[in-house]
């Protein structure tokens, strides 16, 4: 039954401008069946990859295999290339092929480093730089509305990656995020606050003395040099946004590996 499905599913007819029209070679791309249809594929690598001892991941199409040496890697290298283009008749994609070190190697949105002799799990900078520009998208586009609707936004945003990301071993760097993100928040309620007079009156009410309030809101400097300053760090500190929901990264993760 399994196979029949599959067979219909790479049988079926793509659609163009409207038009339904046969499909005689290929596969579709970016469907739930990829992945499947490349382990059905590729089970025969995995196989040749064990059998020779070789430490390897893979996932789909996207595979890393780990060596001793450079001289080793190019070896394998070249053999899996001969490997895959005879006898599974696959094109290598020579732009996301190359004999390198794991650390300077994105899988999957990880990276592998070696610290004091142990294998070390980090997050990929691309993957970082990804989050960072959601974020800002995000909240550039939550200034209209109130903080508590920003947060509704990005609380799914962040639980998602924290836990897709739940592998890594850099909690400081993850506290950092969330340091970054909180600086993020803190400069969207200073552009929200506009006046002077407003920012003085609401910080007052967040707890701060009626002179330091009043030095702070005239201070001529922008909105994230005051979202990261010790005035508004007091006025809006970290139980702040704990108080309205806000998802820690580093807490997540933390959560998420005690369970596993």
């Amino acid at each position: 039954m399994t196979l029949k499905l599959i067979r219909r599913f790479l049988e079926a007819g793509m659609m163009a401008h409207g038009v339904t029209r046969a499909r005689t070679e290929g596969t579709p791309q970016g469907g739930p069946l990829s992945p499947l249809l490349s382990n059905i594929l590729l089970s025969d690598l995995d196989r040749r990859l064990e059998s020779r001892g070789l430490a390897f991941c893979r996932y789909a199409d996207d595979c890393n295999i780990y060596v001793g040496s450079q001289q080793a890697g190019q070896r394998v290298m070249a053999r899996i290339r001969a490997y895959l283009e005879k006898v599974l008749k696959l094109r290598v994609n020579e732009a996301k092929s190359a004999v390198a070190r794991p650390s300077t190697r994105k899988f999957l949105g990880y990276r592998v480093a070696v610290r004091l002799g142990q294998a070390q799990i980090r997050i990929a900078p691309e993957s970082i730089k990804r989050l960072m520009t959601r974020v800002r998208d995000l909240t550039l586009k939550g200034r209209s509305g109130s903080l508590e609707q920003t947060i509704r936004k990005l609380n799914p945003v962040l639980r998602g990656w924290a836990n897709y990301f739940r592998l890594s071993q850099q909690h400081k760097r993850l506290e950092g995020l969330d340091g970054w993100l909180r600086r993020r928040l803190r400069c969207l309620i200073w552009r929200q606050w506009k006046r002077p007079r407003t920012r003085e009156r609401n910080m007052i009410a967040l707890g701060l003395r009626p002179e330091r309030a009043w030095k702070s809101s005239v201070n001529g400097r922008g909105p994230w040099w005051n979202a990261g300053s010790h005035h508004l760090k007091q006025a809006l500190p970290n139980a702040y946004f704990d108080a309205r929901g806000l998802v820690s990264i580093r807490r997540t993760v933390d959560r998420l590996q005690s369970i596993n």
